[in-house]
């Protein structure tokens, strides 16, 4: 761990107390700036199709970017926060977030936009939200699931103030305006970025990763010098390239713990094939709300409803599943969140009418509620702390594909049937699919595990299990516990 990651990102003394609790306010602010963003993105939809002449195909592929981008900059954050620590990160992406609405703004094409206000806010709102994320692992240890929870309430503010915001500044001055002044607006990252404020660390209190480890290869490439090889042979120092690339792979994309552990790699799996259809209703709910005569200003409410209800729902969500009943099982609550949400696009297939569609939002975002509020949780759960930041570099650069491709396949779907049930068929089945992966892999994993911890019990003290050779009464055999019984009181 570098000396910027120490002071950034070390571990508040005394933690869950102080200022840990201004740290939370400000990734609220900062989840609500960044994550709730895009939510509000739907509204220009119409617009800028009309601006730019551009199918539903090519319009989605702004917020596709910017999402995606906002989700996959994970490693290069990463690396940033371990170098300069977290508030300087944090700091940097409400700049670039600013700089790109306001570049916005003067886009001529749909293209332009790609760059600046998908690559460019994306980028520095990957910045301050992950680098915000973190930070909060470390300030927290107790009361670590409940700030996670809390923190996400502020996604929940986003998606109920951005629509509304929206709406009302695109109809007094229009899209270009409205994005210039989103610019100033998100510079406030910048703000939030201050109050993180670094920490000294207590003598002695430096995380175990913060010790120097010999690196793989060194005692290779000392066998060689020793040799008579020169430090300065092709050979050697392609070995030394391929070695530092390996580390840096290991280091901030985590693909030594995808690869040997296995709770890690089913959650990145199922999380990444089910953001394939998570972001469809976000992107197109507006735009099929107003393609089914509901006015444009009751169709940007029905984001606000949905956030409106998750400002509630989500930290009752983190204090149910921080209960001691819930420790190590919840997945299987994110698991049935997800296929809450995908059971509920069904209702939009049945009627477009904007009470059924009430209805829908709000049960859509109960379940968004178990989702955001568990995500990185469960995250948490499956990894160990000093290594989270790599694994949520690898996680969320897997799930940014899939953020990416989803929308724009599913538009050009669209704009090939001119129906937009097909949003609500993909996201269902994205998300059912996923859920019953993430659910049954683990259910499965945990037998698993169970069965090998009591192997290795019987193999460790194999007497215990075996019947007395010395006794005569008939019922001996009846008081051996059965094989069920003994795997399941494990």
């Amino acid at each position: 761990m570098s000396q910027g990651e120490a002071a950034g990102c070390g571990a508040a003394k005394p933690q869950d107390q102080g200022w840990a609790w201004m740290v939370l306010l400000a990734a609220v602010v900062l989840q609500g700036l960044t994550l709730g963003f895009p939510c509000c993105i739907g509204i220009f939809f119409t617009d800028l199709q009309h601006e730019f002449q551009a199918s539903n195909s090519q319009t989605s592929w702004f917020p596709s970017i910017m999402v995606a981008v906002l989700h996959g900059g994970g490693p290069l954050c990463s690396i940033l926060v371990k170098r300069f620590g977290c508030r300087f990160v944090v700091m940097l992406g409400g700049l670039l977030s600013g700089l790109g609405m306001v570049s916005s703004s003067f886009c001529k094409s749909i293209s332009q936009l790609y760059l600046t206000a998908g690559l460019i806010t994306g980028l520095g709102s990957c910045f301050s939200f992950q680098a915000g994320v973190t930070v909060l692992g470390y300030y927290f240890v107790r009361w670590r699931t409940l700030a996670n929870a809390v923190a996400s309430t502020g996604v929940s503010l986003g998606f109920t103030l951005w629509p509304l915001l929206s709406q009302y500044l695109l109809d007094e001055m229009g899209w270009r305006n409205t994005f210039l002044i989103f610019g100033g607006i998100l510079l406030n990252c910048c703000v939030c970025g201050a109050i993180m404020r670094p920490i000294q660390l207590a003598s002695g209190s430096l995380p175990q990763s913060a010790k120097p480890k010999e690196e793989p290869g060194s005692r290779a490439e000392e066998a060689q010098l020793s040799n008579g090889a020169s430090p300065h042979h092709p050979m050697l120092q392609q070995h030394t390239r391929r070695t530092k690339c390996f580390q840096m792979l290991q280091k901030y994309l985590a693909f030594d713990i995808f690869c040997q552990n296995k709770g890690y790699q089913i959650y990145t799996i199922g999380v990444t094939w089910m953001m394939m259809g998570f972001a469809l209703p976000h992107v197109y709910i507006v735009p099929y709300a107003i393609h089914n005569g509901v006015e444009e200003r009751k169709a940007a409410l029905l984001i606000s409803i949905i956030g409106f209800i998750n400002i509630f729902i989500r930290p009752l969500t983190g204090l149910l599943s921080g209960h001691r009943v819930f420790t190590g099982r919840r997945i299987y609550l994110f698991s049935l969140a997800a296929l809450l949400c995908g059971l509920s696009n069904f209702i939009c297939i049945i009627s477009a009418e904007f009470s059924v569609l009430i209805l829908y939002c709000a049960i859509l975002s109960i379940a968004m509620s178990g989702i955001g509020a568990l995500i990185f949780q469960v995250l948490m759960d499956v990894v160990e702390m000093d290594r989270f930041s790599s694994a949520l570099g690898l996680f969320t650069i897997l799930e940014s594909i899939t953020h990416l491709i989803g929308p724009p396949l599913t538009g050009l779907l669209v704009d090939i049937t001119s129906d937009f049930h097909y949003v609500f068929y993909n996201s269902s089945f994205f998300l059912i699919s996923a859920a019953l992966f993430m659910g049954l892999s683990f259910c499965a994993l945990e037998k698993k595990n169970k069965l090998r911890e009591a192997s290795k019990a019987c193999l460790d003290n194999p007497s215990r299990y075996q019947y007395s050779e010395t006794s005569m009464e008939p019922k001996a055999e009846c008081q051996s516990p059965p094989v069920v019984e003994y795997i399941t009181s494990i």
